[in-house]
């Protein structure tokens, strides 16, 4: 008996209530967790990048970076519907009706193996011609699509990893993610240097490792909901799709995945100019963005936490704390922003020399070094931006107004991305101007979001003094 009310107080620990109490406190609390999992992540993907290229060769680094943007494609399906996910159960938990709470979570649960599944086989089928399509070099191409169709084929369990991190984070708890997602990753590392060094597997090892780390994640995430005693448990026998709950999840991730596709579309544009300068631009521009990655998942993390703050707010009518919110978010995604890019770029050249084998050709070594270089002096100074513009996102996700983020970003980051390749940058193709589009493209996009997050919380004040009128 006191081990099961222990239990239970072990359980409401993790939980954070969102909607009362300080406000920035628990902001920062729970965002540090979330924004540790990311750059974890981060590392871990680096350090199948850093053994490819120290111990494979470079084309073999190119293919793994090449690989990419193509996978972000498919797989935006699988996170826009993960945001949904944490959307929903964070405003059902927020709101206190716990029917609707256990109907989302299994359904979250149904919905990431079937979704897992379909995006699985798909990326297998599809993987080598869209490839080819990017214009990927001949010495690339194979190595590439064995990359692809291993990834892919664990696709399932990275998809419940996602979902039910995505639950766990709407109901405050980032720090059981955050372990899960270390174990996780050491095992990659290990089974990097196993397969990769001991077997000499290269591109497959590196895909292997991953696919192996990914299921012990979800494996460890899914044993948490399961083994917990509050309302959000997950019930193996009761795992199927609640249509409510479906509904409430596809309005708002079908058009968060649809936004998630548009900007990996625009960057594969992106890539396939990248693939045009050659090998040597495509291993550097992949060492460059592996560390541009750093400063992406560290503001990254304040998405997900507007995401939650403002979806449980949301759910209890609070709209003062969701103004709260957003200021604190965005505030700390640009301070936080500046802070990683200034230290990126401190230490550009070593950190780009992880990645990269200075025995090989003393040419080809200058022109990747040089490639990195300047991706990362034209992006990292502006790349704040980027996670000022998603804490918007975020928020006008969590108020139900997923489509009109969709609209915004579509037209503004991915539709303006792309008229500039084909127009500013076809006339004049360097990589300087190639990357020029990103912060032009995340302005636009910012404050036009900002825009309408600003018109919808005046018009909910507006509902409001009427009612008390």
């Amino acid at each position: 008996m006191k081990e099961g009310k222990k239990m239970q107080r072990t359980q409401k620990q993790h939980a954070v209530d969102m909607c009362n109490g300080p406000l920035f406190t628990k902001i920062v609390a729970f965002f540090i967790p979330v924004m540790l999992s990311n750059m974890l992540q981060l590392v871990y993907n680096a350090a199948d990048q850093m053994v490819v290229g120290k111990f494979a060769g470079a084309t073999d680094l190119a293919a793994v970076g090449s690989t990419a943007s193509l996978i972000n494609l498919i797989t935006c399906v699988l996170i826009g519907l993960a945001v949904g996910v944490s959307s929903v159960v964070a405003r059902h938990f927020g709101s206190g009706n716990k029917g609707s709470l256990f109907r989302a979570v299994h359904t979250s649960v149904a919905l990431s193996l079937i979704v897992g599944v379909i995006l699985g086989i798909v990326g297998i089928l599809f993987s080598t011609p869209l490839l080819r399509l990017m214009g990927s070099p001949d010495d690339v191409l194979p190595k590439a699509s064995l990359y692809m169709k291993i990834l892919f084929a664990g696709l399932p369990a990275m998809a419940l990893f996602n979902f039910a991190s995505a639950i766990l984070r709407a109901i405050g708890d980032t720090k059981r993610p955050m372990i899960y997602m270390i174990l996780s990753g050491l095992l990659n590392v290990v089974l990097n240097l196993i397969f990769v060094i001991g077997l000499n597997m290269a591109v497959s090892g590196v895909a292997l490792a991953t696919v192996l780390s990914q299921i012990l994640a979800a494996f460890l995430t899914a044993r948490c909901l399961v083994k917990s005693k509050e309302d959000y448990k997950l019930r193996i026998k009761d795992i199927k799709v609640f249509k409510g709950e479906f509904r409430q999840i596809i309005q708002i991730g079908i058009p968060s995945s649809i936004q998630s596709a548009g900007f990996s579309l625009s960057n594969v544009f992106i890539q396939t100019a990248i693939n045009s300068f050659g090998s040597a631009a495509m291993a550097g521009c992949t060492a460059a963005a592996t560390i541009e990655n750093m400063v992406y998942q560290a503001t990254n993390s304040l998405y997900h936490t507007t995401l939650s703050f403002v979806g449980q707010n949301y759910g209890a009518g609070k709209k003062k704390r969701i103004i709260k919110s957003v200021v604190y978010c965005a505030g700390s995604a640009m301070v936080l922003g500046v802070s990683v890019s200034a230290l990126c770029i401190l230490f550009s050249e070593p950190l780009l020399n992880l990645f990269l084998n200075k025995s090989t050709d003393a040419v080809f070594y200058a022109k990747t070094l040089a490639s990195g270089t300047e991706r990362l002096l034209l992006t990292l100074p502006v790349y704040f931006l980027c996670g000022v513009m998603e804490v918007a996102t975020g928020a006008l996700r969590a108020m139900n107004k997923s489509a009109l983020s969709m609209v915004g970003s579509l037209l503004g980051a991915c539709g303006l991305r792309i008229l500039w390749i084909m127009t500013v940058f076809a006339a004049n193709p360097t990589i300087k101007v190639l990357f020029m589009s990103y912060p032009i493209t995340w302005t636009v996009t910012g404050v036009f979001l900002y825009g309408m997050f600003i018109f919808y919380i005046r018009k909910m004040k507006d509902a409001d003094q009427k009612m008390v009128a």
